[in-house]
């Protein structure tokens, strides 16, 4: 039986119609946003994480976003090209590294624990501090992605 992939693709709302029907949903999200943006950690890393994890949840509108705003601060093509592959690309930083790998792992808590291992890592590269915001920001995008995603927002416009 063959599905209609007009209807498995369509939108089912837009980001403006959740943004006027759910405010205090999206304040609530930008406000943990902004706390992990006033919190030091590294603008790039931060997108580098928030591009991986909606790429893992199948986000087009998170990943695009996130694409772009990681394309507006610098990140070199390379990276971008390769984050899917980050463990094998050769072309990111030891600190990135384990900011993939924890998203990665509280990404995907419903198929495995995170382990103490995963934990050690990341704590390695990244003080106390540092590691709860990070946690933050994973937090944050998978609560984007799970509103963007089942919703299909549609992409924002690829920037150069």
């Amino acid at each position: 039986m063959a599905t209609d992939q007009t209807n498995e693709t369509a939108p089912r709302l837009e980001y403006a119609r959740v943004d006027d029907a759910a405010p205090a949903v999206r304040d609530a999200l930008l406000a943990m946003g902004q706390a992990v943006s006033d919190s030091g950690l590294e603008s790039e890393l931060v997108e580098l994480v928030k591009l991986r994890a909606s790429q893992i949840n199948a986000c087009a509108f998170c990943t695009q976003l996130h694409l772009n705003m990681a394309r507006q601060l610098g990140v070199t093509p390379a990276k971008l090209d390769l984050i899917a592959v980050w463990r094998e690309a050769g072309v990111f930083s030891a600190r990135e590294h384990a900011a993939l790998a924890w998203t990665e792992a509280l990404t995907d808590l419903a198929h495995r624990h995170v382990s103490d291992a995963a934990y050690a890592a990341a704590a390695a590269q990244f003080e106390e501090r540092e590691l709860i915001f990070l946690t933050a920001a994973i937090a944050n995008i998978n609560a984007w992605n799970r509103i963007a995603g089942p919703l299909r927002f549609t992409p924002p416009a690829a920037s150069a």
